[in-house]
């Protein structure tokens, strides 16, 4: 389940989203889930 404001990114392609609606489910790119990634990490695509 996503949350608002979470950093996701694909270890594939290195696609980044922000979620702003969090909801059910996974966030999928490349075939394969998301990584959810820490408040530190996720700053430097702020």
């Amino acid at each position: 389940m996503a949350k608002v404001n979470e950093v996701y990114r694909c270890n594939i392609c290195g696609n980044v989203v922000e979620v702003k609606q969090g909801g059910d489910g996974d966030l999928v790119c490349c075939g394969e889930n998301m990584e959810l990634l820490s408040d530190q990490e996720a700053a430097s695509y702020k």
